[in-house]
């Protein structure tokens, strides 16, 4: 992979590509929103995660959690006690260091964790993936019994996704 090639000021006010270096052109915002999302680390989803939190949400600097089966992890499954047990210890240290008010579970349409790791026939996965956010909930409120938590199920439509609400009682 070739090195990134940069514009960046330098010391003296000249301008010059500097190999393997990028400064983001974004400004950093100190204050923290205290909301995290739990989703499917596939990139092909990534952008339209954020688009949702981002926009349809209005939670611009959530802290993210992102792993093959996101909340499918929390929801008790022999498969994925491993991941379970880190996720609950890393959304322990987010309640408390950067003190989460809000939790957002996403799911998502077609989800290869389902597929390969837990053996799930396509027709079942929507039924389980649902049942699973209410699980993952649950465990959460372990956690913290304060949390807001909100699931969502990400489906396919067009070239694009839709984001429903999944209720969690």
């Amino acid at each position: 992979m070739p090195d990134a090639q940069v514009e960046v000021k330098t010391g003296l006010g000249r301008t010059g590509a500097v190999p393997g270096v990028y400064t983001s052109a974004l400004g950093y915002e100190s204050q923290r929103i205290r909301a995290a999302a739990v989703y499917c680390s596939d990139g092909r989803i990534g952008e339209h995660f954020d688009d949702f939190l981002h926009n349809g949400l209005h939670l611009p600097r959530y802290d993210r959690v992102a792993l093959p089966g996101g909340p499918g992890c929390l929801a008790g499954h022999i498969e994925a006690r491993l991941e379970e047990e880190g996720v609950i210890d890393e959304l322990k240290f987010l309640v408390d260091a950067h003190e989460l008010e809000r939790v957002v579970l996403i799911q998502h349409q077609g989800c290869a964790f389902y597929q390969r790791r837990l053996g799930v026939e396509p027709e079942r996965m929507e039924m389980l993936q649902r049942a699973d956010l209410v699980r993952a909930a649950f465990h959460i409120r372990r956690v913290s019994a304060h949390l807001q938590i909100d699931g969502y199920l990400a489906s396919l439509s067009g070239d694009g996704l839709v984001f429903e609400v999944v209720p969690l009682e």
